[in-house]
Parts: structure tokens; C-alpha cells; sequence
């Protein structure tokens, strides 16, 4: 006989397998690549699996959060499904049902555990999204943009002392830049192409879509650096609104690829944002010193 402690625990064990249940299911009938569609597929039966399993103990129906799986649909079309399932997978809901409690009194309970976590695990691995197959030459626009855009207006801030100029100098600057980074990822990735058709290495990115997301992604962090100084006409004041962007943009992104890519966050996130502030903070003192030397007033 349960008692209603371990009752409770099984109902919520239930809650969150036929939740995910419906989560895979749906982003299965969205999916439009086959591969991922069955791997999609079959980690939504297995959890219809669990649910039937706790089902036998409980004897009740259980219908999912709603709520849930709006949220985590929507956060799978929108930041890609990898993203939003290893985001629900690392959810509060899973601690929330102890697993050694209920074990000691339902044979098998430990092994739905384990089962669950290994199954979903490779699944979850067998598909296959271009953002994250494009990942680095996203990774290497964002860094490129923040470390070297962010240090050059720090500089000009102290330099020139004009918004304005400051502004079109840096979208200038940003613009030459995103075109040469996207080049060069053009041609690094031509290079590896060649390389995995020799059976190098198994790297299979499109050249052109890799400098598309290089120079997208740097061309839209351009923007968002620039933005304070077209609304501030306060230079100082817009400088530490543009390292406040720096920092909230390393902030977001780093959390995405951790989350999608299973590294580690806050190692990641200060090694990024040391550097880009140590740049900007050496670049504007080099700015402070052509003031000085050359006597600029602009």
C-alpha cells in the first residue's frame, strides 16, 4: 500500500512524462526533417511509456501543464529545439519527484530513471539543427564584434568626443569588419569542406552559410554597441550603456550555447566578459593618450 507522500510523487512523476509526452509529439508534427521527426518521435513514446508505467500505481489519469508545453514549444521555435528540450530536460520539474523515495517502494522506479536519462540523452544527439552546426561561426561573429567593436568605442568615446561621429565611425568600422570576418570564415570553412572530403576531419558546413551567420551575427551586435550612442548625446553615459549591451549580450548567448551545447556557463561567461571589458578599458585609455598627444578636438 502507498501512502500518500509517495501517491503525490508518482502523480507528479506522471505529470511531467505525459507533459513531455505532448512537448515531443507536437514538435514532432512541426519538425520537417525526417531524421529528427523520428528521433522526436520515439523519445515522445517512451515518455508515454513512463507515464502508463506510474499510471499503474496511481490508477488515475493525469493531464499535462499546459502552460509547460506552450512555453517550451514556443522557446523551441523560437531559440531552436535542442535549446528548448535540454532546457525542460534540466528543469526544476525533475528534481521535484525523489526518485530514492519512491524506489524504496516501487520495484523498477530507479531503473524508468536511468532509462529515461540515457535514452533521452542519445536521442536528443541524433538531431541534427544548422544553427548549432553553425554555432562557432556564431560564436566567433559575437566575440569578434564584442571584443573589437566595444574596445573601439571605448577609445573613440575619449578621442573624438562627438555621438555622432562616434556613431558612424563605429558603424562604419563594423560594417568593414562583419564583411572580412564572414570572408575569412567563408574561406576557413571552404578549407575544412576540402579537408572532410579527404576524410580529415567530419566538419560538413556550407561555406556560404557559415559567413552568413558570422556577418549576420556581427552586423546585429554592431548595432545594438551603436544604439546608445545614436539616442545618448551624454558620451560617458552611453559608453556605460553599451558595456551594460556588452555584458547582457555575452550574458544571453553564452546561456544559449551552454544549454544547447552542455558546457559549462559561468567559466565561459567571465573568461568572454573579462576580455571584452579588458580590451575596451585598454582602448580607451589608448584613446585618452591620441587626445593628449595629438591634441584632438572634435
Amino acid at each position: 500500500m502507498l501512502d500518500d507522500k509517495i501517491k503525490s510523487q508518482l502523480i507528479r512523476a506522471q505529470k511531467n512524462e505525459i507533459t513531455e509526452h505532448v512537448i515531443y509529439n507536437k514538435l514532432a508534427e512541426i519538425e520537417k526533417d525526417k531524421n529528427n521527426k523520428k528521433a522526436l518521435r520515439k523519445i515522445s513514446e517512451e515518455e508515454l511509456e513512463h507515464y502508463r508505467f506510474w499510471k499503474k500505481y496511481t490508477g488515475k489519469e493525469v493531464k499535462p501543464d499546459s502552460l509547460n508545453v506552450l512555453k517550451y514549444l514556443l522557446i523551441s521555435r523560437l531559440f531552436g529545439i535542442t535549446f528548448g528540450i535540454k532546457l525542460m530536460e534540466s528543469g526544476e520539474k525533475k528534481a521535484q519527484v525523489n526518485y530514492n523515495a519512491i524506489a524504496k517502494k516501487i520495484q523498477g522506479a530507479k531503473a524508468i530513471e536511468k532509462d529515461e536519462e540515457k535514452h533521452e540523452q542519445q536521442l536528443i544527439k541524433m538531431i541534427d539543427e544548422e544553427r548549432l552546426r553553425y554555432a562557432s561561426s556564431m560564436v566567433l561573429g559575437l566575440n569578434d564584434a564584442l571584443v573589437e567593436l566595444s574596445g573601439a568605442l571605448a577609445g573613440l568615446t575619449f578621442a573624438i568626443q562627438n555621438s555622432q561621429i562616434i556613431a558612424t565611425t563605429g558603424l562604419i568600422t563594423g560594417i568593414a569588419a562583419a564583411l572580412s570576418m564572414a570572408s575569412s570564415e567563408y574561406l576557413s570553412t571552404k578549407t575544412e569542406e576540402a579537408d572532410a572530403k579527404r576524410g580529415k576531419n567530419e566538419k560538413k558546413k556550407d561555406p556560404i552559410k557559415a559567413a552568413t551567420y558570422t556577418g549576420a551575427i556581427y552586423l546585429i551586435t554592431v548595432f545594438f554597441l551603436i544604439l546608445p550612442y545614436l539616442l545618448i548625446s551624454n558620451l560617458y553615459m552611453a559608453l556605460a550603456i553599451m558595456l551594460a549591451i556588452v555584458l547582457i549580450v555575452i550574458f544571453v548567448f553564452t546561456f544559449y550555447i551552454s544549454v544547447a551545447k552542455d558546457l559549462a556557463f559561468w567559466k565561459r561567461f567571465i573568461e568572454t566578459a573579462s576580455v571584452s571589458f579588458a580590451i575596451a578599458g585598454i582602448s580607451f585609455g589608448i584613446g585618452a593618450i591620441v587626445r593628449t598627444l595629438w591634441g584632438i578636438q572634435i
